[in-house]
């Protein structure tokens, strides 16, 4: 064992259960081992590699705001977190944006906001946020009693009550829940990533967007993994041409540094006053910047490159032997295999491509700017892997 892995079992908290691989460095979709063995990328940490590993102009972008203000307090204005939140309102039609260090932070900024504004325009009894099973929305004690799957309520009760758990895309389900609990707001995920990569159909999206005006609640989506142009656009509530209340998202806008965001459309702006919500790192510096650079670059060339990206995964996998179904969203892709999916993982990694899992699912996460020619040999092994293990 090298002195890396004795290391860290010795000393960091057992949460994880890693892989038996220690990585040193990277560039682009390429990252090297301790042993000089080179892999093709395809998880870039969970969605928030961006554009890979030290992309030269995200580099020069945090380089630069390392040696003018690597942090403040919220006390006092800055221009990274000013340009930031610009950017992300002009972008998405938001009217402001609460700025914390994570997804699971910027969803604890929803339910607040939810409940306030609730408490405020109904009464403060309608308190009660509906969210669907299967879904995942963090690991602090809110965000898991938001999370609707069992598993992740059973060690750590008693939970934060006042969540409701619907049927994903069944809206009679949405429905009756809210006509049946005084509620201040739905909270999904257009894509259920954790939960197998399982996207909301087109006419459940639009129902939802009718249901919360029908009762007068607030419609929260949760992009924390499907934003940034992980969908194939900016965010994946434009490709279902629906606009929430308000937007979450994390992950893949900082590009590799944390930094998450809560955004208010209409409806919900201006519910948060001064002193209601805090965040010390919230709209550090060197993440804003990070973020920028990040958002410029997401234009409509590279979200019409990973639409297409994506089609050719689908295209290329589905009815291929040793694999069941293709789930997804742009460069957010499940695969479901015949044969063991943690072999197939294992093989993969054998021959130099790292992706991951979500419950029994091949999971495909790889930067929005992979080459061509990484992408299709990354492709290419995982059905040749799948076809192995029947």
């Amino acid at each position: 064992m090298s002195n890396i892995k004795s290391t860290d079992k010795q000393f960091v908290a057992g949460t994880y259960g890693r892989f038996d691989l220690v990585l040193t460095h990277g560039r682009g979709s390429t990252v090297w081992d301790e042993d000089g063995k080179q892999y093709i990328d395809l998880a870039t940490g969970i969605a928030v590699n961006t554009f890979g590993y030290s992309d030269e102009g995200w580099v020069t972008a945090v380089t630069e705001q390392l040696g003018k203000l690597q942090h403040t307090s919220n006390l006092y204005y800055h221009e990274p977190g000013a340009k930031l939140a610009e950017k992300l309102c002009t972008r998405t039609g938001a009217k402001s944006v609460f700025f914390s260090n994570s997804g699971a932070e910027a969803n604890e900024c929803a339910i607040k906001t939810a409940r306030l504004w609730a408490a405020t325009n109904k009464g403060a009894e309608y308190y009660h946020i509906i969210t669907l099973k299967n879904s995942f929305h963090g690991r602090t004690i809110t965000t898991l009693a938001a999370t609707g799957q069992d598993t992740f309520h059973t060690d750590f009760t008693p939970l934060t009550e006042g969540f409701l758990y619907a049927e994903a895309n069944n809206a009679d389900s949405v429905e009756e829940l809210l006509k049946s609990h005084k509620c201040a707001a739905v909270l999904a995920e257009p894509v259920q990533g954790e939960g197998g990569v399982m996207p909301l159909t087109q006419g459940f999206m639009e129902s939802l967007r009718a249901l919360c005006d029908q009762y007068n609640v607030l419609l929260m989506l949760d992009e924390v993994q499907t934003g940034n142009g992980r969908s194939g656009h900016l965010y994946a509530y434009q490709s279902y041409g629906v606009t929430p209340d308000v937007l979450t998202t994390a992950k893949g806008l900082g590009g590799g540094l944390p930094i998450g965001a809560t955004l208010f459309f209409e409806k919900s702006h201006g519910t948060l006053k001064a002193g209601q919500h805090g965040s010390t790192f919230g709209a550090n510096p060197i993440s804003c910047a990070a973020a920028c650079h990040v958002l410029d670059r997401i234009d409509d060339a590279l979200l019409s490159e990973v639409r297409a990206k994506s089609e050719y995964i689908f295209t290329t996998l589905t009815g291929k032997k040793g694999i069941k179904s293709v789930s997804g969203l742009g460069l957010m892709i499940g695969i479901e295999t015949e044969g063991d999916s943690s072999a197939i993982l294992k093989a993969c990694m054998e021959r130099g491509i790292l992706p991951i899992k979500a419950k029994s699912k091949i999971r495909l996460l790889p930067a929005l700017n992979i080459p061509w020619e990484a992408l299709k040999a990354a492709v290419a092994i995982i059905a040749e892997e799948a076809e192995k293990a029947l």
